[in-house]
């Protein structure tokens, strides 16, 4: 069996992309010890059109504001029970979400959570990593960074 060894260097943090949901520049942080990646996500309706389960949400892209709310509409993939870095246990929707990650586009499953309270609103976990990535915990942001305005944005200015 032969096994492919080419992945992609990321940092603890990034700025990453979601292409399908419009959304340029959102930083996340890459955890290794979450099993799922997850997204705040607020103002939740569940949906069915054509016999399909989907979820209508909003997602705030940037860290330290709740300006410029993005609304997404998402198949329904799934919903799990998914244990909090606090030990509690909440059943949250999981949606496929295509995620650009220094400079590479992967399909995630990422859940939907209310993560205002969080230093990221978006986490990647070991899913999505194990897609070809891997983490240096040593540096930041080795992926592209957004425009010095965009960057101001993100910390509320």
């Amino acid at each position: 069996m032969e096994t492919d060894l080419s992945y992609t260097l990321a940092g603890w943090r990034e700025w990453v992309s979601l292409p399908d949901a419009g959304v340029e520049w959102m930083k996340a942080k890459l955890d290794t010890g979450a099993r799922t990646s997850a997204i705040h996500a607020f103002d939740l309706e569940e949906l069915e059109r054509d016999g399909q389960q989907l979820v209508r949400f909003s997602v705030h892209p940037w860290q330290a504001t709740d300006e410029d709310a993005v609304l997404v509409e998402s198949p329904v993939l799934d919903r799990r029970e998914v244990r909090s870095s606090s030990g509690h246990v909440e059943e949250r929707l999981v949606v496929p979400m295509a995620l650009t990650l220094v400079g590479r586009t992967v399909t995630v499953e990422m859940s939907l959570s209310r993560r205002d309270e969080m230093g990221f609103r978006l986490l990647v976990g070991r899913e999505a990593l194990r897609q070809g990535f891997v983490v240096d915990p040593g540096h930041s942001y080795r992926g592209a960074r957004p425009p010095v305005t965009v960057r101001r944005r993100n910390r509320g200015r």
